[in-house]
């Protein structure tokens, strides 16, 4: 469900968009409205829910985690033996218990879920998938996607509004 946000709310989103570090004092000079307003509109998407924490981004290669690769995994509909089948929703939420993963999808296609898993080595992902993935109850099969280079990874969501959120923080119209 879309939340109504105002220039206000979207130019303060934009900017800790880039920079969480940023004060809201900081904040207010840049879009020009008083320190309270960002406090206010900052809590206020707080509890909607818009801004849902406040996290640093870490550098894998620098924390032995720079090998990345996506898994794809297929879900067994045979019946378990009390008759009910294996659901997609109950894998996925056993594949995100690893702390190897970093997200889990129930997507569309051939596949029911994608898996974005972090580790030291390819030998690690293999130790992985063969240790631990495979042996989640209901998972049929999986094919494994090592990632050669990440040209482009972010945790940003294009704003609507690009030219409006720009005269906030340029002030120009």
């Amino acid at each position: 469900m879309a939340v109504k946000l105002d220039e206000k709310d979207m130019a303060i989103l934009s900017l800790v968009q880039e920079n969480n570090k940023l004060t809201a004092k900081q904040i207010s000079k840049k879009i020009d409205v008083p320190i309270t307003t960002v406090f206010a509109k900052t809590k206020r998407m707080e509890e909607l829910g818009v801004i849902k924490g406040h996290r640093a981004i870490l550098a894998p290669e620098k924390l032995n985690a720079s090998t990345a690769s996506f898994l794809l995994a297929s879900v067994s509909y045979r019946e378990k033996t009390n008759d009910a089948p294996f659901s997609q929703r109950t894998v996925a939420k056993e594949i995100a218990k690893f702390p190897e993963v970093q997200e889990v999808h129930i997507i569309t296609g051939d596949w029911d879920l994608l898996v974005k898993l972090r580790a030291e080595s390819v030998d690690a992902v293999g130790k992985f998938v063969v240790d631990k993935l495979r042996l989640i109850e209901g998972l049929e099969k999986t094919l494994t996607c090592m990632v050669f280079e990440t040209v482009k990874e972010t945790t940003k969501i294009n704003l609507p509004s690009k030219k409006r959120v720009d005269k906030w923080r340029t002030g120009r119209n």
